[in-house]
């Protein structure tokens, strides 16, 4: 065979993302973040690099038990704060030239490296919006409020709340 072939590879390349790409993106981003996810996070990393974005996410750790301080010889606010730098890497996605059109790379946590993948739609290309929702997985359900019931108080027809039916 003579020459090159040259094949495109939707998780190879792209082109650097301009200024104004990225603050468009990132406002889009952060818009869907919160109108979807909103509870879920404290709040979202997007930060660009070449061709590249990254998604990240920060949430509110969850509270040391005593045995988890003295293993790690922290004090239970260094351990907080410690733990609230420490971004959960949801996504990356890659710029083509169209923002409209960006591939995907899911953050798997079993070998700690991007893993491309495809967009739900079973594409190779996707919107950001489309991204972190991908991402998006690894977001912690909303925690409720102590006390605060969701649906009905008690079961309906039937139950007299004594244990036995009517």
């Amino acid at each position: 065979m003579r020459g090159r072939i040259w094949v495109y590879t939707p998780h190879l390349g792209g082109r650097t993302i301009p200024a104004a790409v990225r603050q468009r993106t990132e406002r889009r981003i952060l818009r869907h973040g919160q109108r979807r996810y909103a509870g879920r996070y404290t709040r979202l990393g997007v930060r660009f690099k070449g061709a590249l974005c990254y998604i990240d996410a920060f949430i509110e750790p969850e509270l040391p038990t005593r045995r988890q301080l003295q293993g790690l010889g922290e004090t239970r606010e260094e351990y907080i704060e410690r733990r609230r730098d420490l971004p959960i890497h949801l996504c990356r996605l890659r710029y083509f030239g169209n923002e409209d059109a960006w591939t995907l790379a899911f953050f798997t946590y079993s070998d700690e490296r991007y893993s491309p993948c495809v967009f739900p739609s079973g594409s190779d290309h996707g919107t950001p919006e489309e991204g972190l929702d991908v991402g998006a997985v690894y977001l912690p359900e909303p925690r409720r409020e102590v006390g605060v019931k969701s649906g009905r108080s008690r079961p309906t027809k039937g139950w007299s709340g004594r244990g036995r039916h009517k």
